[in-house]
């Protein structure tokens, strides 16, 4: 059995849960490497990665490059005598550091590889309505996520799952792989596979333009890319009210397939429900944030909003 010292390298709550897991079942971690303190909020207060806030919890070394070339956080990762790296949703790594450990770096990859390479592969397994997604971990190389698979584990993805709710399913579906991995690297060398050859479907970063709904869409289209970004970053719409055009999030919706001569993008609004026109049928909204509101559901916006009959999303 080999004797591990791991360096962990993570930002986001998604990473805690597997660094929660490396800690459980009683792994070294001799440091971990996270992103640098953020100013966040009105008062601009620095902020800390969630990897940072557990962490510290845990009494572990951490460290906080904004230049991963560096010789000082080069010299640093190297007095750390670690020889396993693990990375869970972090940043493209240079080969100065994902080369250095003697048993490697490895990947967790939110995704079945070479599926989903890149920055929001959850979100999209939704937004392109799969109905199968996973997890991979990789060994490290010089691309982005196209290192040789070391194991996968796949789950479904439910008809009218949200993105919150399968990263949840993921992040743990992922702690438990990672545990695996790195049990199967400590017995000693691990049989890995190379990628497949296949069509790329590629996991966008999102930006505003590509979260914004196009109400000429097919209504599964609309559907899956709203539950796709529920709760964040969230699909976001612009309502014009007649008077002001008001921009829109969108979180809980549902769908009525139905043939209609109703323009596309008019609104139909009842006590709890709005109806959005789409060519195929009506999108229903459920929970929704007006510009300068907090979230809420519709019968609540209902209550104290003045809809012009003319309403319609665009």
């Amino acid at each position: 059995m080999r004797n591990l010292r791991i360096v962990f390298m993570g930002t986001p709550d998604f990473a805690v849960a597997i660094l929660e897991q490396l800690i459980k079942h009683q792994y070294t971690i001799a440091g971990v490497i996270t992103a640098p303190d953020k100013p966040a909020g009105r008062g601009r207060k620095l902020n800390q990665s969630a990897v940072k806030t557990y962490a510290l919890s845990q009494g572990l070394q951490v460290l906080q490059p904004t230049n991963l070339k560096s010789e000082e956080f080069l010299d640093q990762l190297t007095s750390l005598n670690a020889n396993l790296q693990i990375v869970v949703a972090f940043r493209m790594l240079p080969k100065a550091v994902w080369s250095l450990p003697e048993y490697g770096t490895f990947n967790l990859h939110a995704s079945l590889l070479p599926a989903y390479r890149g920055a929001a592969p959850i979100h999209w397994a939704i937004i392109n309505g799969e109905k199968t997604t996973g997890v991979t971990t990789f060994f490290i190389d010089e691309k982005i996520d196209t290192g040789a698979i070391i194991l996968q584990k796949e789950c479904n993805i439910k008809d009218d799952e949200t993105v919150g709710q399968l990263h949840d399913r993921l992040m743990h579906l992922g702690a438990d792989l990672v545990v695996e991995t790195v049990s199967l690297i400590e017995k000693g060398p691990v049989q890995t596979q190379e990628q497949p050859k296949q069509e790329e479907k590629t996991a966008y970063k999102l930006f505003p333009e590509n979260c914004k709904v196009d109400w000429t869409a097919p209504l599964d289209s609309i559907y899956n890319k709203i539950r796709g970004l529920n709760p964040f970053p969230s699909a976001w719409s612009i309502l014009d009210n007649g008077t002001e055009k008001i921009n829109v999030k969108l979180y809980k919706v549902s769908k009525r397939y139905e043939n209609h001569q109703d323009p596309i993008g008019s609104i139909q609004s009842t006590k709890k429900e709005l109806l959005v026109a789409v060519k195929d049928g009506y999108l229903i909204i459920h929970d929704l944030k007006l510009s300068g509101k907090k979230h809420m559901d519709v019968q609540s916006l209902l209550n104290g909003f003045d809809l012009s009959k003319q309403a319609k999303m665009v």
